[in-house]
């Protein structure tokens, strides 16, 4: 099912919250949106690197409490190194959600996949070029001839690269991709020398460079950095569904946007170390990093993460360029088949805020 068939069973489904949050007496949200009696539905999402800055909302709103708060018993896992991506492991029905960037609902879309994105988190990829001291590369025009490191081939940083590159007239056979995923892995491809550069988030960031052994060449990381290198805001980390499980299970959708909204409002009115404390300790200091270099890191780049799950104008727009310059077919598809706002909208309702973010249209 296309847009226009979610957006009428989430009409149906804001009005059914308004009524039961009305119902309760001196209520909030919180009351309103647990379950009177049995069990809480139980909804499976996994997120594309669940101990990535760029990923972290989805962790604390289990860590907040959120999703048991709006009614939804969560279960968080993360993809592998090597192994199913978390997109597609939503799309083919081992989990009902992923938490994934939103470009990928163009590339199944252009597949005949009816993959939707419910709620946006961030307005920029979060990411870094972190390339070696030795490397030589300022920007993009410098990567032909070069290794570059991307979490793993076809994922959103391989794309990201393409596109970058071909703002230069670096065709992609004319560099090398190598999967490195994150961390220690991609640590290591620099330090051996197998990658020049590395797309790569925070904390891996902090790790190359409180090391000494990269750099980063190209900002992806703020809105400010994402409007310069690509053109406009860049809508990445959301959460992606099918459009006959959202169908199916409008309540158990909305409850989750629901926990993950509120979760972005929390974010925007506390401080990096507050956030810091309230994720797994694993998380914030480990091998790679201290909880010090995290915190600077988060400080840094908090301002990629939206505050109120908007899908901001414009983004989506700059995605479709994207894909078409990287050949992706977009022709059986139009930019509204791949987000809505609806279910963001009656969060905050339910909430009692504004949306601050200027919402993209049918158009984007």
């Amino acid at each position: 099912m296309k847009k226009h068939s979610i957006v009428a069973v989430v009409a149906v489904g804001a009005l059914a919250l308004t009524l039961a949050a009305c119902s309760t007496t001196g209520g909030t949200s919180s009351t309103s949106m647990k379950s009177s009696s049995g069990p809480l539905p139980t909804v499976k999402m996994m997120v594309g690197g669940i101990d990535k800055q760029i990923y972290l909302p989805y962790q604390l709103a289990q860590s907040l409490g959120f999703y048991k708060k709006y009614g939804i018993n969560m279960e968080l896992s993360t993809e592998q190194n090597g192994g199913v991506g978390a997109e597609d492991a939503m799309a083919s029905g081992q989990v009902d959600l992923a938490g994934a960037w939103y470009i990928h609902t163009f590339d199944f879309q252009s597949k005949g996949k009816d993959v939707i994105n419910l709620v946006q988190l961030s307005g920029a990829p979060g990411e870094r070029e972190m390339c070696s001291t030795k490397s030589g590369v300022k920007s993009s025009a410098d990567f032909k001839g070069k290794t570059l490191g991307v979490t793993d081939l076809g994922s959103g940083t391989d794309e990201l690269t393409q596109f970058l590159a071909s703002q230069h007239g670096v065709t992609r056979s004319q560099y090398t991709t190598l999967a490195v995923g994150a961390g220690s892995t991609a640590i290591a491809a620099i330090q051996r020398g197998a990658a020049d550069c590395v797309m790569t988030t925070q904390p891996t960031v902090g790790a190359l460079s409180s090391k000494k052994l990269a750099y980063s060449a190209i900002d992806l990381a703020t809105a400010a950095g994402a409007q310069k290198a690509l053109g406009g805001d860049w809508p990445a980390a959301g959460l992606l569904a099918r459009s006959d499980w959202v169908i199916s299970h409008e309540g158990e959708a909305q409850k989750v946007v629901d926990a993950l909204v509120a979760t972005m409002h929390w974010i925007s009115t506390h401080s990096a170390t507050d956030i810091a404390n309230k994720l797994p300790a694993e998380f914030v200091s480990n091998a790679t990093i201290t909880k010090a270099q995290y915190i600077a890191g988060l400080t840094t780049d908090k301002g990629q993460f939206l505050p109120d799950g908007i899908m901001p104008a414009g983004g989506p727009k700059v995605i479709a360029a994207m894909e078409k310059a990287n050949g992706v077919d977009t022709s059986g598809f139009t930019i509204a088949d791949t987000f809505t706002n609806k279910y963001a909208t009656a969060a905050l309702k339910l909430e009692g805020l504004t949306a601050t973010t200027k919402p993209a249209g049918a158009n984007g």
